[in-house]
């Protein structure tokens, strides 16, 4: 897979990609009935954020997408944080790990010190476990802060690795 900054004209095929993962309400803290012109000023970052896509080389498809950006402004902006989401058709490939990696090798060579997940679905566990696995911990969980589309309520991780 090819990882490269997203440029204006990927937005037609990233939207799709943010608005069914939206309207799942399982795995972001979106409103479920997103806005086209809510989500592109979410999603595409200006500077010093940066958004990606992951695009399959032979033919273009998008395979996911990774935004990423100080946490905070100020005296806490030397914290990044990110988002990612992968095409559901092309899960289990390794693109979430890729982006994964990717984000941390930019915030490295940004300067950031850390980088932290403000809010981490508990139940969505394929990402708990990939972040675990590149090196993120959980260091609180708001209980029942995420209320899933039945009505029940889930944790919201928050997850930091120390660059």
């Amino acid at each position: 897979m090819l990882i490269r900054d997203a440029h204006p004209t990927d937005w037609p095929t990233i939207w799709p990609l943010v608005r069914t993962v939206a309207a799942a309400g399982e795995t972001y803290t979106y409103p479920r009935d997103l806005r086209e012109d809510q989500a592109r000023e979410m999603w595409m970052q200006d500077a010093p954020g940066r958004t990606v896509v992951a695009v399959d080389p032979a033919d273009g498809a998008l395979l996911g997408s990774a935004k990423m950006n100080p946490n905070h402004m100020g005296p806490a902006s030397h914290i990044a944080s990110a988002s990612f989401m992968v095409a559901a058709e092309h899960g289990g490939r390794g693109v979430g790990r890729a982006l994964g990696e990717h984000v941390i090798e930019w915030a490295r060579a940004e300067g950031y010190r850390a980088i932290q997940f403000n809010a981490v679905v508990e139940t969505n566990t394929r990402a708990v476990r990939l972040w675990k696995s590149l090196g993120f911990s959980v260091i609180g969980t708001l209980p029942e802060g995420y209320r899933m589309p039945d009505g029940s309520y889930t944790g919201l991780h928050i997850m930091h690795l120390a660059l």
